[in-house]
């Protein structure tokens, strides 16, 4: 009997868990839903919480080739994409490729680099390509961008654009470790050299089974879409924002909330999953009004939900 790929996932997600994020289970959960769901993950919080780390980690249990991008403020277009170089002997341009041509691309401190670099993202992001010169070419599948920034540290950064945050799927932390693993992990030092040494816990063919059934075979009911149109309608007309959820978010809501139900071992969504992911989802998407900028964007979606009435069965 074949194994159905969701035992491989939940293995992978239980043993990052387990042996070597401990603490850290609601960031694996989030980092591996984006993937199911075909999305990016953006990872705000400060420097030194294992960002970096789950970002690698991820990668090894997963198999998947790994890049990764230090931002900064003089980081060019180039440096993520690739560029081509003139070969004398052959006489020729040979494209050199950059790190975007791997599965998981890591861009660390992505609000340092400029605007025009960032934006060196978008397609890639968007159209799983990039074209340079000209020239354009597919990145491989399954392709995800995990970017990091600092939320507190705001001399020399640059914010993302809206354009740019709607293109990640989720908006998460990873949070300080519980007391007891934090000693630990103070006592016996930094693991990322454990890191390097995990071996893939699933083939890529069974990643993509996963993703195949997320996208088909998790059932999204007539009232569940109902309910995830009317938290989008409902932040559309809030006189706090200017712009609510887009239909993009609505649709990344939707895809969320599945990948959740597969990894709670369903095959149908309920409203506790569109919960869950509402404002992982949704809050990095919202346009503050000017006067509410201070505000806190999931705050205010934790009222909507509470004041949204939730379909019954």
């Amino acid at each position: 009997m074949t194994e159905h790929p969701r035992t491989a996932v939940l293995q992978v997600i239980n043993t990052l868990a387990e042996d070597y994020l401990q603490g850290k289970i609601k960031a694996i959960k989030m980092a591996m839903i984006s993937l199911l769901s075909g999305g990016h993950l953006l990872l705000e919080d400060i420097p030194g919480l294992g960002k970096t780390t789950l970002a690698l980690a991820l990668s090894r249990a997963l198999g998947l080739s790994f890049g990764r991008v230090q931002c900064t403020s003089d980081l060019l277009p180039s440096d993520i994409t690739g560029l081509s170089i003139f070969d004398r002997n052959e006489n020729r341009f040979d494209f050199i490729r950059g790190p975007v041509f791997n599965n998981l691309l890591l861009a660390d401190e992505i609000n340092r680099a400029m605007p025009k670099t960032q934006s060196a993202l978008l397609e890639a992001m968007e159209e799983r390509r990039v074209t340079v010169e000209g020239t354009t070419y597919n990145l491989p599948e399954p392709f995800m961008v995990i970017a990091t920034q600092n939320p507190v540290e705001q001399v020399g950064t640059y914010p993302l654009p809206e354009s740019q945050l709607d293109r990640f799927m989720i908006t998460t932390d990873i949070g300080y470790p519980p007391e007891a693993i934090e000693k630990v992990i103070i006592q016996s030092g930094s693991i990322r050299d454990g890191i390097r040494d995990i071996e893939p816990l699933i083939t890529r063919e069974q990643l993509l089974a996963a993703r195949h059934v997320v996208r088909t075979e998790v059932h999204l009911s007539e009232k569940i879409t109902d309910y995830i149109y009317l938290l989008a309608n409902t932040t559309r007309n809030h006189h706090m924002l200017i712009a609510g959820v887009s239909t993009r978010g609505a649709i990344s809501l939707a895809e969320t909330a599945r990948a959740y139900a597969f990894l709670e071992e369903r095959d149908y969504v309920i409203p506790e999953d569109v919960k869950a992911l509402f404002i992982p989802t949704c809050a990095h998407r919202l346009i503050m009004r000017s006067e509410n900028e201070a505000l806190d964007r999931k705050e205010l979606l934790r009222s909507l939900l509470d004041d949204t009435p939730v379909p019954l069965a």
